[in-house]
């Protein structure tokens, strides 16, 4: 079958959505399947969609941020009408796989709608807790996606009211056959909140190969020396890279820090820990070095809140053999063992307070983790684990859905 991927970012951008939907094209293709990748074209220094052997359907967009990462397309007749011209090119499509959240969905959606095929849309993004993460008028900035999505999506499934983050979800699944979620936490508030009636739970995946790789390379013991401890991530505000750097300073721990990634807050998070010694800055990497670090490394550090869908690393690391430390309770729960969980902060607390007491639980489970890293009792991940979250297995459950959704009609 043709399977045509929506993204709201370019696959070479950095993210893990970005990484998930690579992975996933690769293991299609495998499996003898096509698929074309339509994404706003990038203006950043990443590869460009030539070295993808035409699988890519670059749209014009315009960038959105300042180190020009991430890029939009602006949903209207006239990308409808360069894309409509770029698919003459590709084979007939058998079905639409959205995995957006904004413009990408809405191009996707509209797509699908004119040529009369069939939508499979993944959430993977939590709308209302990552707007309120990074502005104050989150609630106005809803109402206004809202109204974009029924500007944008008019005629598209039934009508969808209302003004806050899971009206503006459930307009986005009005018109699909089927939603999938990387998460079964997601998935139930998906349902709660009357997105959609099933949502079927279909994890990110890891490369198979490259983690069989990467772990054949690994040493049967550890490496002597102070606790190392990894994060990974883009720094912006809803992935908390500052409270983790400020307990980080306060846990007065012993160890080697390396930060992976890069983003707005490069800066501020440098001057955090300037003058703290063993804490490296190592930018952005491969994700073939992204996991071999993760590997080596005694335990990865998870630090977001609330906005997760799934959270990749810590399955990434568990699937590689490393203990993580997890902030958000979600993720430690679907993991199920082999971490350090951080207390919750209470219900009584908010604003700067709630933040304070949340790097004070989080600095006192570094100093827990960093004394059971030295003294050899750190928690195993659970091996039902690392074969669930091998991107073989993920991919064969998706073709479920989508042979599902065809049979349907």
């Amino acid at each position: 079958m043709h399977i045509v991927f929506f993204g709201d970012q370019h696959l070479d951008s950095l993210g893990g959505a970005q990484v998930s939907m690579r992975l996933q094209r690769e293991f299609l293709e495998r499996a003898g399947h096509t698929v074309t990748v339509v994404a706003p074209r990038m203006h950043g220094s990443r590869p460009s969609s030539g070295s993808h052997g035409g699988a890519y359907i670059d749209l014009p967009s315009m960038p959105i941020t300042v180190d020009r990462e991430y890029s939009m397309s602006w949903p209207g007749r006239a990308t409808d009408r360069f894309l409509d011209r770029a698919m003459t090119r590709r084979p007939p499509v058998d079905l639409v796989h959205v995995q957006a959240d904004f413009w990408g969905a809405f191009i996707g959606h509209r797509y699908a709608r004119r040529h009369g095929i069939p939508v499979v849309h993944t959430m993977h993004n939590r709308v209302d807790v990552g707007i309120a993460a990074v502005t104050p008028l989150h609630s106005p900035v809803l109402a206004v996606l809202n109204a974009w999505r029924r500007v944008a999506m008019r005629g598209i499934g039934d009508p969808v009211p209302g003004a806050d983050g899971w009206a503006f979800l459930r307009g986005l699944a009005a018109s699909a056959a089927a939603v999938t979620a990387p998460s079964t936490h997601f998935a139930a508030r998906l349902e709660q909140h009357d997105v959609f009636p099933r949502v079927d739970v279909i994890w990110n995946g890891i490369d198979d190969d490259l983690r069989d790789e990467i772990l054949a390379a690994a040493p049967v013991e550890r490496a002597p020396g102070r606790p190392r401890f990894v994060w990974l991530g883009r720094m912006s505000p809803e992935k908390r890279l500052l409270p983790f750097l400020e307990a980080f300073v306060a846990s007065g721990i012993d160890a080697d820090l390396e930060v992976i990634g890069g983003g707005g807050q490069r800066a501020a998070a440098e001057k955090i820990v300037a003058g703290r010694a063993g804490v490296h800055f190592a930018g952005r990497l491969t994700y073939p070095q992204t996991l071999a670090r993760i590997a080596a490394a005694d335990a990865l550090v998870q630090t977001s809140i609330g906005f997760e869908t799934q959270g990749m690393t810590p399955f990434e690391a568990a699937t590689l053999g490393t203990p993580s430390v997890i902030c958000d309770p979600d993720i430690a729960a679907e993991l199920g063992g082999g971490l350090w969980a951080v207390p919750d902060a209470g219900a009584d607390a908010s604003g700067r307070e709630l933040e304070t007491q949340r790097v004070a639980a989080l600095a006192a489970t570094l100093q827990r983790a960093a004394s059971d890293i030295s003294a050899g009792s750190a928690p195993t991940p659970v091996p039902a684990v690392s074969e669930a979250f091998r991107q073989s297995s993920r991919t064969a459950a998706m073709i479920e859905v989508y042979d599902r959704v065809l049979a349907a009609g």
